[in-house]
């Protein structure tokens, strides 16, 4: 390229100095080499033009204007980075092409959108299971057309760790799994997957715990009844039938405390169990459940050490909150040997409030905490032959604090004890309780 530039100089050069040769052939050398660098002025304003023309409409001839010289190489190159930017062109296009084809092909429904949710390409299954047209809906808002304030506050949390269950706004019936992504410039992808058939099976499940325990604790409670009479006779049983009835009576009572939580925490997963948002005085629930639990560690002589903020007002349900502390603090009990500490500690700071639980029993392996909070989980199932665990209760207690916007963090290692805390929003503090009306 160096070397075609020195070549177009010298060519000029040499044209001027041609034309003030004839300039002195006429005693006007002055107006020769002005009439050459005219002559070369208007020509290469005749090939700018060309070139102006050409690209104002360059799909309008494929061919590049013809020339020679420094000007000729110019339309040669503009025409061959033309003509790769095309290829290019086409290759990116094939391949957009092929991506909306295979997400067209997709049965989940995937949205992009800007920052904001303007909608800006949806698939065909996000049309079928969302109600999108393409006719009108192309720049809209999305949360104007899913209507559902979940969704709204979902969108602009900006924290999609976890996924949103909701109705679909066009087929009531199809209950979807929303899941959002960033990408690009703060851009969001949306996927929404049809889960109807494992949110019916799911509350199929919970209906039939629920209705099967409700109609296996009468008549548990008759055998109960039967097996305490027999207890308290035993002195007038032969003496290999005493083991037997108390047995039967120890697994009695154990079924009816597993009926009991089945029965609860069905509640407080259908919804069924409402939820208040009454003040509850978690210092004195506390202390009322440190009371129950001193009498459930007996000759045990745990030592328990209790510290409660200054703030200790909390928006919630009471039952379930009594429901949830208790199973913490009985199973701190429960799984500490005889002499061992369990401190439980409220406080609060600018993230919330926090009640954790900490005991110095064996602890748990960190490779089962992922998998505690599961229905019927057990680390060691023979701590629970022992204690009499039903497998529930961390269970419940994950799906109050769901109740209460909060989480459930578990710190525990072989042999250093195990520490369970509740965390609660800041929302949920409360200043003062209510006044009572006298």
């Amino acid at each position: 390229m160096q070397h075609n530039w020195s070549k177009y100089v010298r060519w000029i050069i040499v044209f001027l100095i041609a034309c003030t040769v004839i300039g002195l052939v006429f005693d006007e050398p002055l107006y020769g080499l002005t009439a050459g660098l005219l002559a070369y002025l208007w020509w290469t304003l005749a090939q700018a033009k060309r070139l102006y023309h050409w690209l104002g409409n360059p799909g309008g001839n494929d061919e590049a204007p013809q020339s020679i010289g420094l000007w000729g190489d110019i339309f040669d190159g503009l025409h061959k980075l033309h003509q790769t930017h095309l290829r290019t062109q086409d290759k990116l296009r094939a391949q957009i092409n092929r991506v909306q084809e295979s997400t067209n092909a997709m049965r989940d429904g995937v949205i992009m959108t800007d920052s904001r949710g303007a909608m800006e390409w949806w698939n065909g299954s996000a049309e079928h299971l969302l109600g999108f047209r393409r006719s009108s809906d192309q720049g809209q808002f999305i949360h104007n057309l899913i209507r559902n304030p979940a969704f709204k506050a979902y969108f602009d949390s900006r924290d999609y760790r976890e996924p949103l269950e909701l109705n679909s706004p066009a087929r009531p019936h199809i209950r979807l799994q929303i899941q959002i992504s960033l990408f690009g410039d703060d851009d969001r992808l949306i996927v929404a997957k049809d889960v109807t058939r494992l949110y019916q099976l799911e509350q199929m499940r919970r209906d039939f715990v629920g209705n099967v325990s409700h109609e296996m604790r009468t008549p548990l409670t008759v055998i109960s009844g039967y097996l305490e009479t027999l207890v308290d006779n035993a002195d007038d049983l032969p003496p290999k039938w005493r083991r037997a009835i108390t047995t039967m009576a120890q697994q009695s009572s154990r079924m009816e405390a597993l009926i009991t939580d089945l029965i609860l925490l069905s509640k407080i997963e259908t919804g069924e169990q409402t939820i208040s948002d009454a003040v509850t005085d978690v210092g004195a629930l506390i202390n009322q459940i440190c009371h129950d639990a001193r009498a459930l560690s007996g000759e045990q002589g745990h030592e328990f050490r209790i510290s409660i903020a200054e703030r200790h007002l909390l928006r919630g349900d009471e039952s379930q909150l009594r429901s949830a502390f208790s199973n913490l603090i009985f199973n701190a009990v429960k799984y500490t040997p005889a002499g061992g500490q369990i401190t439980i500690t409220w406080n609060t700071d600018r993230e919330g409030a926090h009640l954790s639980v900490k005991d110095t029993g064996i602890g748990i392996d960190p490779v089962h905490i992922p998998r505690l909070t599961e229905r019927f989980y057990r680390a060691d199932p023979s701590r629970h032959k022992e204690t009499g665990g039903t497998g529930l209760g961390l269970a419940i207690v994950k799906h109050v604090l769901l109740n209460h916007d909060g989480r459930l963090e578990i710190r525990s290692r072989i042999g250093d004890g195990s520490e369970f805390i509740c965390h609660f929003p800041r929302e949920r503090l409360a200043e003062r309780l209510p006044e009572t009306a006298t």
